[in-house]
């Protein structure tokens, strides 16, 4: 179990007659990218204020594969989310409303994270059982004409509008996914200390830096389940099958979740070590802190410690990510006749194929691959890019269908 050993002090800023010039300076104050955090509190159940951490920290709520009235998995996941990113300040307004189950929750995220509590209570006098709860712990008490300044009257409350986002609400083909879904069994974990990538001559699809920002932005707001959102961009990141990844431990992920370590029982490339891009680390960190917090052992880094249920396989989340591999081409459609109506456009379901292009030798996959018309990923290894770099390539790569094996044309000749 994770737990810091020296706490911040819990900050009490004093605002008795609820100024709203104090109010949005407090919800100005609030920049997750720099550390700072203000939640304004929803009433409700233990769980709201974990939820409006999550909210804040910009991910979908409510929280689904848990009993709706348990607040223990999402104070968990809050204080995941909290160490992997660079969050150290939590401001929470309306304090003087705290319940004592709520403060408590708070208090024990303080003692998980480290983070710096700040509360500020809209009232003339703090409530007894707060002023009882804090002499328990350290804690300084201030005013908020000092601690909340006056923000900008021109734009109160307002944040900076970001950066179009040129790929939003597109379908997005990564070369990377065409190789995750696999027909073998799973491998056997082991603890080996792996190569990296680059030394077993295996060199993953790079995405040119407008698909990787909107990628970011998708995988990092698309769940609150920080192992949902680190498998999938494992995945992209690796070109990796779904047996590869399920081999991930958590000490197969550097402290910093700067490395992390696939296995493999020598079908494909063989145990390799994959550098994490700046982007997907705190997704992984998340994942690995929560195994951390809850179980404090070294499970699985893709599974869910709190044995949630009901949550989407790895495909289907992709989809609703609105990412998957590269489709096969489209038939070009046919000119309507004038007086004839449109048809309605039905859902394009994805294909999804099964690709053994990275296997070590193809003839040794224990099923044939079907591309159903998908494109084949880009060159893996060093020779193949420097060929492709050059004009051309081997004979046998980049073939639209499943071909026999080498061994095969050799005897019936």
């Amino acid at each position: 179990m994770l737990d810091c050993p020296n706490p911040s002090p819990v900050t009490v800023v004093l605002d008795p007659y609820d100024d709203v010039v104090h109010t949005r300076a407090a919800l100005a104050s609030h920049a997750p990218q720099h550390g700072r955090l203000t939640v304004h509190p929803t009433p409700g159940t233990d769980a709201a204020i974990a939820y409006d951490i999550l909210a804040a920290l910009g991910k979908p709520v409510p929280l689904d594969g848990y009993h709706q009235l348990d607040p223990a998995p999402v104070w968990s996941i809050a204080a995941a989310w909290i160490l992997a990113t660079p969050v150290t300040h939590l401001t929470l307004l309306r304090a003087h409303l705290l319940t004592p189950h709520r403060f408590k929750s708070l208090l024990a995220l303080r003692r998980r994270t480290g983070v710096r509590l700040v509360l500020v209570c809209h009232h003339r006098a703090m409530r007894a059982f707060l002023e009882r709860e804090l002499q328990q712990v350290e804690h300084t008490i201030a005013e908020a004409s000092a601690l909340l300044p006056e923000a900008d009257p021109a734009a109160p409350g307002r944040r900076a509008p970001g950066r179009p986002r040129p790929l939003a609400n597109r379908w997005i083909g990564l070369p990377a996914l065409t190789t995750l879904t696999v027909d073998e069994d799973p491998a056997n974990p082991c603890q080996c200390a792996a190569p990296m990538a680059a030394e077993r001559d295996f060199f993953p699809p790079v995405m040119p830096s407008l698909t990787q920002a909107e990628v970011a932005w998708r995988l990092h707001r698309a769940t609150a389940h920080p192992y949902l959102a680190a498998h999938l961009a494992t995945a992209v990141f690796t070109a990796a099958s779904t047996t590869q990844l399920d081999t991930v431990h958590v000490h197969d992920l550097a402290p910093d979740g700067t490395a992390v370590t696939l296995h493999d029982h020598g079908l494909r490339r063989g145990c390799m070590t994959h550098h994490v891009p700046a982007w997907a680390r705190p997704l992984l960190r998340a994942a690995a802190f929560l195994w951390r917090i809850e179980a404090g052992t070294n499970g699985p880094l893709f599974t869910d410690p709190l044995d949630s249920t009901g949550l989407p396989p790895l495909t289907a989340f992709a989809e609703s990510c609105k990412l998957r591999p590269p489709q096969p081409p489209r038939p070009k459609p046919r000119r309507p006749r004038k007086t004839a109506k449109p048809a309605p456009k039905s859902p394009e379901k994805t294909v999804w194929p099964v690709c053994t292009v990275h296997y070590r030798r193809p003839w040794a996959a224990p099923d044939p691959e079907r591309m159903y018309g998908c494109p084949y990923p880009p060159p893996h290894t060093q020779k193949t890019i420097d060929r492709r770099k050059k004009g051309w390539l081997p004979p046998d790569y980049g073939l639209r269908g499943p071909q026999p094996p080498r061994w095969e044309s050799d005897l019936s000749q």
